[in-house]
């Protein structure tokens, strides 16, 4: 068995679907608590216009968390002419949906309301539009933000979604490429739950470091179609250190920046301490490192056990030695079928 092969077993173990049996009960609950957030705010008076699914699950690069909740990110969507000028008024409804439904530690966050279910492993966001025409805007505020802390803030969601899975500017093999992007998103988003404290971990965001990798992916693809992850990875890792999105802060720590390519453009990571900077510096490296390490290798069982020390026991490690020259030389005596990065 080649590391590909090892590769696309991991991916599997790993990959979250919507409509996944693994996901089964929290889209039944998502269904019927949207359902009763339309009856609350139809009878407040702004009835719900559209809703949609927003963050991995939207855009095909939901994983299993390996101690983590299920994720819930949907967004709910008035008409723009009937909307209060306060846009807390509307998270308060769902936060009283959420509330009566048994969820725990309920609250109003600046962006969305969320809360985690009692008797569930199920995390739930929920956020707020008013549209426009084409134009939404996010309802900014938390549940006792004064006027000069609390707007409805220009927005583009779909655009977003849109740009992820946006293959268009692949050049040559568009479909195996943005496959093998949203496989490496995959095992970047279980590096980071391996690699990462809790709490440092949940401010590695999963949209950071999705863009990272759509804006510098390296595809390793060759002439016949086959593919090579680890290639990939090393590549696109790669790519991120030599970008500008770690600043240096002085004393060895490092800011980082990466910017939203839709409205409202701004830095995903803006409000995250220095310490997460540098630790995702330090940890990008130390996984640059480890990946050369695992290139460099001939034995396919240390191959295995570098990439297990990386992403976590679900990367299985063959119990007997096996070679895996014949690979490498042949892939790398076959050529890359294009080198576009995509959007």
């Amino acid at each position: 068995m080649s590391i590909q092969n090892r590769f696309s077993k991991f991916h599997d173990k790993i990959k979250l679907g919507r409509e996944d049996d693994a996901y089964r009960e929290a889209r039944a609950k998502d269904n019927s608590i949207l359902d009763e957030i339309k009856a609350e705010f139809r009878s407040a008076g702004y009835p719900i216009i559209e809703t949609f699914i927003q963050g991995s699950l939207s855009t095909y690069t939901g994983i299993k968390h390996p101690v983590d909740d299920f994720d819930i990110d949907r967004a709910v969507v008035i008409d723009a002419d009937n909307a209060p000028d306060n846009p807390v008024e509307l998270k308060k409804l769902v936060l009283k949906v959420l509330e009566k439904r048994g969820f725990k530690n309920a609250r109003v966050k600046k962006p969305c309301v969320t809360a985690d279910y009692i008797n569930l492993s199920l995390h739930i966001d929920i956020v707020v539009y008013r549209k426009g025409g084409e134009q939404y805007e996010l309802a900014v505020g938390k549940l006792n933000s004064n006027e000069q802390n609390r707007e409805w803030s220009p927005s583009e969601p779909k655009k977003l979604i849109e740009h992820i899975n946006n293959s268009s500017l692949f050049i040559g093999s568009a479909d195996l490429k943005i496959k093998q992007f949203k496989r490496l998103v995959r095992y970047f988003k279980r590096w980071r739950d391996e690699k990462f404290g809790q709490a440092i971990g949940k401010k590695v965001f999963s949209i950071g470091l999705t863009l990272m990798l759509k804006e510098q992916f390296r595809p390793a693809i060759d002439n016949n179609g086959k593919v090579d992850d680890l290639q990939s990875l090393r590549d696109t890792v790669g790519a991120i250190m030599a970008s500008n999105y770690f600043h240096w802060a002085g004393d060895n720590k490092y800011k980082v920046n990466v910017y939203l390519p839709v409205q409202p453009y701004i830095n995903v990571f803006e409000n995250s301490s220095i310490d997460t900077g540098t630790q995702l510096y330090n940890k990008f490296k130390l996984l640059l490192t480890k990946l050369d390490q695992a290139l460099e290798e001939d034995s396919l069982k240390k191959q295995c056990e570098i990439l297990q020390g990386l992403f976590g026991n679900d990367f299985e490690v063959p119990e007997k030695e096996q070679s895996n020259n014949a690979g490498k030389v042949a892939y790398s005596n076959a050529g890359v079928v294009g080198t576009s990065q995509g959007a």
